[in-house]
């Protein structure tokens, strides 16, 4: 049986390495349709993983650029090594709703790709065994500047009294065990806060969501946010100069609300007091 099965399996990557040789352009097209069972192989059987390193491809979230593993590595690794001298691949697993995030990385540069289909959870974790120096990293996993070495140094231009004034105010605003605010002097025109998961925590709440995994008491578990302050926002210079403390505090939970609500975090009696301030805050 193991003899036939190694033999169909030399059979199908063969021909879908001579389609994708041939007719590269068609190859792309029937991708959408292919991925999964593509995947699934490389995960299963490592003859075929060997083979599909030539026409296994990555989608960028554009839809309009396919890159094999080598292709992309040329492509991003002048931007995308990290300290450990890993490629670092950053992917969306939808990238309507990770838009900001996908737009935050390209503005630097990077090459994101789509990763969407149900087996891409563990797919990602065997290749990060099984591909030499290469790690995935989700576009929302961390703000754009620590995407690819975190704890990249920030200038603020607030004092050193401002910044204190507003990470109280956030963290008094936010005062959960599972909620980390951080303030960092990010661009201007960037997101005055910005909400991500660490990867890790991330990575195995979804595959415990999947069922069937050893780590399945990771669902039950809070999600571990970080909240970033973008302290070079303009909006904050207008806030600290607010001389009622009580609506420095509305607008400051707001801000953070919006920021949960673009990563489906803010549910219930939280985004009904969020409407409801909103509404508020608009009156004034």
């Amino acid at each position: 049986m193991k003899k036939i099965n190694a033999h169909i399996t030399k059979k199908v990557a063969d021909k879908l390495d001579e389609m994708f040789r041939t007719d590269r352009k068609s190859f792309e097209e029937k991708w959408e349709h292919i991925a999964l069972f593509v995947k699934y192989g490389m995960m299963t059987e490592d003859k075929f993983l060997d083979k599909a390193g030539k026409f296994h491809l990555l989608e960028d979230v554009d839809g309009s650029t396919f890159y094999t593993l080598e292709e992309y590595r040329t492509a991003a690794s002048a931007l995308q090594t990290n300290k450990e001298d890993k490629l670092v691949i950053l992917y969306s697993t939808n990238p309507t709703q990770q838009d900001s995030y996908v737009a935050a990385a390209k503005a630097k540069g990077y090459k994101v790709v789509k990763m969407e289909t149900m087996v891409d959870a563990g797919f990602i974790n065997q290749m990060e065994q099984k591909w030499e120096n290469v790690m995935f990293t989700r576009v929302d996993a961390d703000i754009a500047d620590n995407l690819i070495n975190p704890d990249a140094a920030t200038q603020s231009v607030l004092s050193e009294e401002q910044e204190g004034k507003l990470k109280g105010i956030f963290t008094g605003q936010l005062s959960l065990p599972h909620v980390k605010v951080e303030l960092k002097g990010l661009g201007a025109q960037d997101q005055p806060v910005i909400v991500t998961r660490g990867e890790l925590m991330r990575r195995m709440k979804d595959m415990a969501a999947m069922g069937g995994s050893a780590a399945s008491w990771y669902a039950g578990m809070p999600d571990e946010i970080t909240m970033t302050v973008n302290a070079n926002h303009p909006i904050y210079q207008r806030i600290l100069g607010e001389g009622d403390s009580a609506l420095q505090e509305k607008q400051v939970r707001n801000l953070a609300d919006l920021a949960l609500l673009s990563q489906g975090l803010l549910t219930g009696a939280d985004l009904t007091a969020f409407v409801n301030r909103s509404v508020e805050l608009m009156e004034k």
